[in-house]
């Protein structure tokens, strides 16, 4: 064993939207950080794909990755463990968390529960967040947006043309949909923004020290139980210690949980901070389900999310309750998430050529309908011979059934409006559901509370248990909301830095 002679103010464990945005601001704030991360630097060729390719390997499933279902079954899941973490391959949309997401929201199968605290103290994190990350967008056109300050720092990035006629389309159906927003950078190269290039390279070189292709193990604890003395990973081989007077776990809805319960110790014989029982529990992943309309003219198939639709989040006419958030998809051939989700255009690139996958593409507009889970203890990561596993059974399905036939509802009176050129009208509507190994919008397995008996961490990150242990990442969400968690994990990683400086 190797005991690394230097001792650092923080150590943070993956470097993500959480774990990077944090180590670059506070080593801005004066604080020396070492970033443990599982992975390296991501080979440029490997990011943003645009290409059949993304299809035929499994280029982000690492290997030799295995967890397990429900069924038992071992599956690979969708994750990358590099430099900025599941930021590399995100898609880069940066949405705030409505004001009433923050509460305790009624859902057709249940309560969401309320955050322990209000939109109001997030606000100008989430501002902060935006200018850190480079967001480009417009305010004042979703009519659920919540208050901000201003503008976004850039006007949205231009639409594919095809997609302007769909706007308008979708405009006369009495929808309102609008330019969501998407983190981007200057690099013609690597255009998406991601937590390597806003959250490590923002930080001050001569504090932060990063230690690529460090699998963290387990956290040893000091003889009373309260507080972290050593990480404990393997680089190249040798099992090195690090230390530090603060630790802050970012590894994700699954891992951080694994962390926690893999360092099992007299004190905490259920896993550190686990004396509430719930490491691991209420997790919660979005339901996501992808939409594909035929389009008259050959489009790239290589393009980035760009509008968005909220006029059924918190409900529908003769529906009270939320049903959920619409999106569309990025290019067929460049979007990672639906790469890895329809189960009959996952079925059929396998059968087609390059080019017969390259022309299914190219005739291709793809949707994303996004809803919301509940918390439910029985959904959960646990640990058994050192194996993942994950039971999970998605609730509130129905609200979700809705928001996908309400869509295909309105995509079929777009595709009847004479006017509308740019796409045909098809008797059915290939669709699929994001499969389990889908994990980047996971979170709520570590949730956060002011109960310790009944959450890991408080309101700022911090484990009840240990007095300088703390997590960065969406494992803490006590809800989850229909947008994706990227900015909200980014502003939680902001106000923490400012709490531990």
């Amino acid at each position: 064993m190797i005991i690394d002679d230097r001792h650092y103010d923080v150590i943070v464990i993956g470097s993500g939207a959480g774990g990077g945005t944090l180590a670059g601001a506070l080593s801005r704030k004066g604080k020396t950080v070492l970033v443990l991360e599982r992975g390296g630097a991501m080979a440029l060729e490997d990011q943003n794909v645009a290409d059949v390719d993304l299809f035929r390997k499994d280029r982000y499933h690492p290997k030799n990755e295995r967890w397990f279902g429900p069924d038992g079954d071992p599956f690979a899941p969708q994750t990358t463990y590099a430099r900025g973490g599941n930021t590399k391959i995100w898609g880069a949309v940066l949405e705030r968390m409505r004001e009433k997401d923050f509460t305790e929201v009624p859902l057709q199968e249940g309560v969401s529960p309320a955050w322990p605290f209000d939109y109001a103290e997030l606000a100008p994190y989430y501002e902060q967040a935006e200018q850190l990350y480079r967001v480009h967008g417009k305010a004042g056109v979703d009519p659920t947006e919540p208050s901000c300050q201003g503008e976004y720092v850039a006007k949205p990035k231009a639409v594919e043309p095809f997609l302007e006629p769909l706007r308008a389309a979708l405009q006369r159906q009495g929808c309102r949909p609008y330019d969501i927003p998407i983190s981007w950078s200057d690099d013609k190269d690597d255009p998406s923004g991601d937590a390597q290039l806003f959250g490590l390279e923002a930080g001050d070189p001569d504090r932060l020290t990063l230690r690529d292709n460090a699998k963290v193990q387990r956290l040893h604890v000091s003889p009373s139980g309260r507080e972290v003395k050593a990480v404990e990973a393997e680089l190249e081989g040798d099992t090195w210690l690090f230390r530090a007077d603060v630790v802050v776990l970012a590894a994700g809805a699954v891992n951080t949980p694994v962390m926690l319960l893999r360092s099992a110790t007299s004190h905490h014989p259920k896993g550190i901070g686990n004396g509430s029982d719930q490491v691991g529990r209420n997790l919660m992943n979005l339901q996501l389900t992808s939409i594909l309309q035929l389009a008259t003219e050959r489009n790239s198939g290589r393009y980035g999310r760009s509008l968005g639709i909220n006029d059924y989040y918190w409900g529908d006419k003769n529906v009270s309750f939320p049903l959920g958030h619409i999106q569309t998809a990025g290019g067929v051939l460049q979007d990672a998430l639906f790469a890895e989700s329809p189960p009959v255009l996952s079925l059929v690139s396998k059968m087609i050529p390059d080019f017969g996958l390259e022309r299914l593409a190219s005739r291709s507009v793809a949707w994303w309908a996004m809803t919301e889970v509940m918390p439910d203890p029985h959904n959960k990561i646990w640990l058994h011979n050192d194996q993942i596993r994950i039971n999970y059974i998605h609730n509130n399905r129905e609200a979700h059934d809705r928001l996908v036939y309400r869509w295909i509802d309105t995509l079929k009176e777009v595709e009847k409006d004479p006017i509308t050129k740019v796409v045909l009208q098809a008797p059915t509507h290939a669709r699929g559901a994001a499969p389990l190994s889908v994990v980047g919008y996971g979170c709520g397995s570590c949730r956060m509370g002011d109960d310790p008996a009944n959450a890991v961490v408080d309101a700022h990150g911090k484990c009840h248990e240990l007095d300088n242990l703390y997590i960065a990442d969406a494992s803490v969400f006590p809800s989850c909301p229909s947008v994706g968690p990227g900015l909200s994990v980014i502003a939680l990683a902001l106000r923490l830095a400012d709490q531990l400086s």
